[in-house]
């Protein structure tokens, strides 16, 4: 009998390991070269082993990785500065993820309505939504399969479809518990589905007539993802808390919650708390990240290459019966087809190309954002091929 793994079965992982990355590209302990098109799931936002960023993270483990929130830590200073410059919005708390950011955005709404006198504040949230994988987070997502047999789930999050703002207002007026409404400006477990502008400007008037939080989760749409800092500024709004995580630190791992007005004041000492959260390594990651971003005009790019990725897309598959949709931002993007199409993702390494697939049915794309035409041009010369064949030989599941 074989020995079994040490490692709980959490993921059904791929055989291949990675030894190292350079730039856009991975390699594995056979020697292959495999193009990056999923980042870690959007987190290496600067590709690998960029100098400018392991020059820095050298020298910080040689000064101080990390030291406790009892005591001042100027780069969480710096880090929110920046944070709070490029969003517009008041302050921010440091964590760990996306799932710690998420589960203190919903602790500020929770004590928002208690401090007003709710006994038992509701948060509107949306179907097919992702927020992460603690009972509080597992519960705002809006996937059964991965709640199931984790009942009973944490209350007060009654649901609503995205981008429905009829449905929206219904709720809330129907409920007087609910104190905040918490979306993802655009959802990524859920298939690359992005609220649309109208409906975050509506959402944004309904939350300020009501007295309402309006949360924008951008823990994987944000840092830079979509060519705007964070997703919701296409719309020219600015949220009242904004989760981050992901890619905001090129692979260090931080999570970060952005407050502004009456959510910003809402925590105070003892209210929450986190023993690795800003530390000083992670700091120095996101500073960096965010330097390199604005120096080498990443924002921009991201929003020329993906622009740049869907015309080749649409030009070589996008008339293709079985091909539903090709849609995203920047350089999130999403291929929707008629049929369930996971095999693609080994197909594609075995290509040499890492990539994934979400809600069964959609081939995700997050590239770094140093991602350049010539590999844009190498991805879809490996990609629409495999999508064509795969077309052909499977019929539409339903």
């Amino acid at each position: 009998m074989a020995a079994s793994s040490p490692l709980m079965t959490t993921y059904a992982q791929q055989s291949i390991a990675f030894t190292h990355g350079d730039g856009v590209w991975l390699f594995d302990t056979e020697g292959r070269r495999y193009l990056d098109c999923l980042a870690g799931i959007a987190v290496n936002t600067l590709g690998h082993n960029h100098p400018t960023l392991v020059a820095a993270l050298r020298e910080q483990v040689a000064r101080m990785m990390h030291c406790s929130n009892l005591f001042t830590v100027p780069l969480q200073h710096e880090l929110a500065t920046r944070l709070v410059q490029v969003s517009g919005m008041t302050n921010v708390f440091f964590c760990n993820s996306g799932l710690e950011a998420n589960e203190a955005a919903i602790k500020i709404a929770r004590k928002y309505g208690h401090d007003r006198g709710i006994d038992a504040p509701e948060i509107v949230v949306y179907e097919k939504a992702f927020h992460g994988r603690s009972l509080a987070t597992l519960s705002a997502t809006g996937n059964y399969k991965v709640q199931k047999g984790f009942e009973p789930l944490v209350t007060g999050f009654p649901r609503v479809p995205l981008n429905d703002i009829e449905a929206l207002r219904k709720v809330v007026a129907d409920r007087p518990n609910v104190v905040a409404v918490f979306l993802e400006a655009i959802q990524g477990e859920g298939g690359i589905q992005a609220a649309r502008i109208d409906y975050l400007r509506e959402a944004r008037r309904l939350c300020d007539e009501r007295g309402l939080l309006l949360m924008i989760d951008e823990v994987q749409c944000g840092t830079g993802r979509t060519g705007k800092w964070f997703a919701h500024q296409w719309a020219d709004i600015v949220p009242d808390v904004m989760p981050l995580a992901k890619g905001l630190a090129s692979g260090v791992p931080v999570g970060a919650v952005v407050a502004h007005g009456a959510a910003a004041e809402v925590f105070q000492p003892g209210n929450h708390g986190t023993t690795f959260g800003g530390n000083p390594l992670a700091m120095r990651a996101g500073l960096v990240t965010m330097q390199v971003m604005e120096r080498d005009d990443l924002l921009g790019n991201a929003a020329r290459i993906g622009d740049y990725l869907v015309q080749c897309l649409q030009r070589e598959i996008g008339s293709l019966p079985g091909v539903l949709e090709i849609r995203g931002r920047g350089l999130m993007l999403g291929i929707e087809l008629d049929r369930p199409c996971g095999e693609l993702v080994k197909q594609c390494l075995d290509a040499g190309v890492v990539l994934n697939v979400t809600a069964d049915t959609v081939i995700r794309m997050l590239p770094p954002l140093i991602f350049s035409r010539e590999h844009v041009d190498h991805l879809v010369g490996i990609l629409a091929p495999l999508v064509r064949a795969h077309l052909a030989g499977k019929p539409n599941a339903a």
